[in-house]
């Protein structure tokens, strides 16, 4: 595979053997390649600097800096470098830490062998990477924040663009939806401007679509 498509990791970790075992790992997959190590935060933010890796991999408890501070200073400095953490703890609150740190995954140190290139790729894809315990911290943490009144985060619409978004899914003009409302049509149309700037779309038709991922029509 030609070097331009590998994806370039510091990895981080105060023990060398796990660092060689984890290189190992990702050293066998023709997509990644370690291109600097450290032997904690401290020094991987430096070597992050010297090398500009595409992705870095962080043991969560070092001396000098942890890995926490440093994917803080490392998002800060370097907002383009994916960050992993990789950890023996199991761990809620290390878990949302990480999260809050910039950190776009959460990977275990005992499966590492099986998660480990997965989580790679997907923090390259920009997309999240979750073990299965981190996935159900998640969901009881939303549940008990609902049980306790807390608030949620808020919808990114209010509840009368979700209204003028579902007549317009559903292929009302905004002089009907202003019939519907008993709102000006002028109105309507500066709540379908907002909801278009607001979800970042263009359109009727990714309004829709918009519509039916939110569950506010049937597909």
């Amino acid at each position: 595979m030609p070097e331009a498509t590998q994806t370039r990791i510091l990895l981080a970790d105060d023990h060398a053997l796990v660092r060689r075992g984890v290189r190992l790992i990702l050293d066998n997959e023709p997509d990644l390649t370690v291109v600097a190590e450290a032997g904690d935060g401290a020094e991987a933010i430096e070597m992050a600097g010297a090398h500009r890796p595409d992705l870095a991999i962080l043991d969560i408890a070092m001396p000098r800096m942890t890995g926490l501070q440093a994917a803080r200073e490392l998002a800060r400095l370097q907002p383009e470098t994916r960050i992993l953490m990789l950890t023996m703890y199991d761990n809620e609150q290390y878990f949302f830490e990480a999260l809050k740190s910039g950190a776009s995954g959460y990977v275990l140190k005992s499966v590492a062998d099986r998660d480990l290139v997965e989580a790679c790729r997907a923090a390259m894809r920009d997309e999240p990477f979750l073990y299965p315990g981190a996935v159900t911290a998640l969901i009881r943490n939303y549940l008990d924040r609902v049980r306790q009144g807390d608030s949620i985060p808020d919808s990114a619409i209010t509840p009368r663009e979700e209204e003028i978004l579902k007549l317009v899914a559903e292929g009302h003009t905004s002089k009907e939806i202003a019939g519907i409302l008993v709102i000006s049509a002028k109105t309507v149309e500066r709540h379908r401007a907002n909801l278009l700037q607001k979800l970042g779309l263009r359109d009727r038709l990714e309004l829709t679509r918009y519509a039916i991922r939110a569950g506010l029509i049937e597909p």
